[in-house]
């Protein structure tokens, strides 16, 4: 376990690796944002729907 925390620590030290961990994060935060984005389109979908259904009248003549 220590050799891989040492090579870790190596790897972020080297500058591709402090670019590897930028765009790690970056794509991190971008999974956040998408993740946010899609739970907000469900919900106001979801919205939509039942105001649709609300709307719509009730039995068959």
């Amino acid at each position: 376990m220590r050799k891989f925390f040492g090579a870790l620590k190596k790897f972020g030290k080297e500058e591709d690796g402090a670019a590897l961990i930028e765009y790690t994060v970056l794509l991190g935060i971008l999974l956040v944002a998408v993740i946010a984005v899609i739970v907000s389109v469900g919900t106001w979908i979801s919205n939509q729907w039942s105001a649709l259904n609300g709307a719509l009248p009730t039995g068959a003549a």
